[in-house]
């Protein structure tokens, strides 16, 4: 189980869960329409799959970015666009899977944001995270203790 905590710079803090990391990017994917969350492939297949090549004479005005990282890696090297980890529409050579990708878009314009991989973490976190301090973060220690007791992680012993 995957468990996230998304604590908003002026509404109250709120927890989901996802089943694994797969499951983790699809709910992702479907709450960001518009954005490039991730991309990757060589310059010369990325433009294969806008039916371009790089000999095609409207390529480079469609898709500069493309064409400025084969001048920098070269055409085939392998290439990753994650719009949220680095510069909008920028290819880099660093790999970065896409689940990476997807913690950086749910963490973009948030206050904080926390992402554990398991029941485990999750659970020690609500007792050792600062950020759930029973004071100064009463709602997101809330909003994670509701979403652990839902999930039969830890009981309601309130």
């Amino acid at each position: 189980m995957i468990y996230v905590v998304e604590i908003p710079q002026e509404t109250r803090p709120r927890a989901w869960f996802a089943f694994d990391q797969d499951d983790f990017v699809r709910k992702v994917r479907a709450r960001t329409w518009d954005d490039v969350l991730y991309a990757e492939g060589s310059a010369k297949a990325l433009l294969a799959a806008e039916g371009l090549t790089p000999d095609s004479a409207e390529a480079r005005a469609a898709l500069p970015g493309i064409f400025a990282a084969a001048e920098t890696f070269g055409w085939d090297t392998p290439l990753f666009r994650a719009d949220y980890l680095f510069e909008p529409g920028a290819y880099v050579a660093e790999p970065v899977t896409e689940f990476e990708a997807c913690v950086a878009a749910v963490a973009d314009g948030l206050k904080a944001c926390r992402v554990y991989l398991s029941d485990q973490s999750a659970s020690n976190a609500l007792y050792s995270d600062p950020i759930y301090d029973v004071y100064d973060g009463f709602h997101a220690h809330m909003a994670l203790r509701e979403q652990l007791i839902a999930m039969e992680v830890i009981s309601d012993d309130l």
